[in-house]
């Protein structure tokens, strides 16, 4: 009888804490998720009812002036094309020189072990904030006469980027083993072939990881608002800034659900060709 109760005693115990782990995660889930619902009710609330106490949980209607005035005013046409110029640029130019970098660390030794001085110093670059080292690079633009131009945004971000694609192309050349270079070798191919037809293959991966990085932080870095200033060559992020600085928190959120939406379409384009070249693990 005693063992009968121990039984069901312990079922009764599995089965509260089975509920409190559940219970655990949905309120967790809650909590990081409810950033995101209050961004798109307040994108969908009026002026009134973003300063309203006690606050408006839900709009009563739907106020999509903002959305329409942000996609349809005359000059997002052009903030955002300028955008996509500078992020893809960078993204191009710190992914072939990164891949590269990271590519001669993994493979290559330097006398007086350069590799992991290097490596050190390439990480320490990360520890600090790129905008500490935004004023001598805009004097250093200035003097290349390339400030209030696209390819100056493009060679800021592609420097702030390098270290985390050195890093983190650095990783997946480690896990590949030598012999598959070597074998191309031995069959003839040139150093160069062996790493164009063999290894880069299987680093499509990591490639599109930190394509995806360095788009999305090339799209929100504030580096803009100091390098340009005409209207000609501004993009998105000098946008957010003024709207933050006015106030306008309810635009703010409309442009911030667009970018949700933005950078959720261009996940499922990495995964659409991922699939489609072969990549399991985009």
């Amino acid at each position: 009888m005693s063992g009968t109760q121990s039984q069901k005693r312990r079922r009764v115990v599995g089965h509260v804490w089975t509920a409190g782990k559940y219970a655990f995660l949905a309120a967790m889930l809650l909590f990081f998720l409810f950033p995101l619902y209050w961004l798109v009710a307040t994108a969908l609330k009026t002026q009134a009812e973003m300063f309203s106490m006690p606050p408006v949980w839900w709009p009563e209607r739907f106020a999509l002036d903002y959305f329409r005035d942000i996609l349809f005013r005359s000059s997002f046409g052009r903030l955002a094309w300028n955008s996509v110029v500078v992020a893809g640029g960078s993204t191009l130019l710190s992914v072939v020189v990164g891949t590269m970098g990271a590519y001669s660390l993994s493979r290559f030794r330097l006398p007086f072990g350069l590799n992991r001085h290097i490596s050190f110093w390439i990480l320490s670059t990360r520890m600090f904030p790129p905008i500490v080292s935004i004023v001598p690079l805009f004097l250093i633009m200035r003097s290349l006469d390339l400030v209030d131009t696209r390819l100056a945004l493009i060679l800021a971000y592609s420097v702030f980027n390098l270290p985390f694609v050195v890093w983190m192309m650095k990783g997946f050349f480690d896990e590949l083993p030598r012999e598959l270079e070597e074998s191309a070798l031995i069959d003839g191919d040139t150093p160069f072939g062996a790493f164009r037809r063999i290894i880069l293959p299987l680093l499509k991966p990591g490639l599109v990881a930190g394509w995806i990085y360095i788009v999305i932080v090339s799209i929100r870095e504030l580096a803009a608002s100091i390098l340009l200033y005409s209207p000609g060559t501004e993009v998105v992020s000098i946008v957010i800034w003024e709207l933050w600085e006015n106030g306008q928190y309810v635009e703010l959120s409309a442009l911030g659900v667009l970018f949700i939406i933005a950078l959720f379409i261009l996940v499922m384009l990495a995964q659409y060709a991922g699939k489609k070249f072969g990549i399991k693990d985009a």
